[in-house]
């Protein structure tokens, strides 16, 4: 859970930023979508696909993240019409909320999000870790 919560956090806090940098300007919504992607990736990607090639786990992260970005654009794009973003123009989409050139994108940037998630799942075990050292620490002391 621990490992999840800083994954959300990372995600819903870079996806923004990334698409600040790309574009000049985000979406509330871009961070629910940032967070869940990182969620899914490390869940997919970083842990049940372990053992699998970068190839196929860029693969796995381009499709997920894909997805979260087809159902969060039609939820904010085109149910709220809050136009966030309208990829209508860019080949091969779909509804105007996916495409495949930013699913390669999203392929070649799930080698950052998994290294970054991988950091996340270090990063928890050593909060996990914390309160049970301290725990040993406290019965040797009594």
């Amino acid at each position: 859970m621990v490992r999840s919560c800083l994954n959300f956090i990372l995600g819903s806090t870079l996806y923004p930023v990334v698409e600040i940098l790309w574009r000049g300007r985000t979406h509330s919504s871009m961070a629910l979508a940032g967070g869940l992607c990182f969620v899914l990736i490390d869940i997919v990607c970083c842990r049940k696909m372990q053992k699998k090639s970068l190839a196929v786990k860029c693969a796995a992260g381009s499709l997920l993240i894909t997805f979260v970005e087809f159902v969060i654009g039609v939820c904010v794009n085109l149910i709220l019409k809050l136009n966030v973003w309208d990829y209508s123009a860019l080949p091969l989409n779909i509804l105007g909320q996916i495409c495949l050139p930013f699913s390669a994108i999203w392929f070649v940037l799930t080698v950052p999000a998994c290294a970054l998630c991988s950091l996340c799942g270090r990063l928890a075990e050593r909060i996990k870790a914390k309160p049970q050292a301290q725990s040993v620490h406290d019965s040797v002391s009594s």
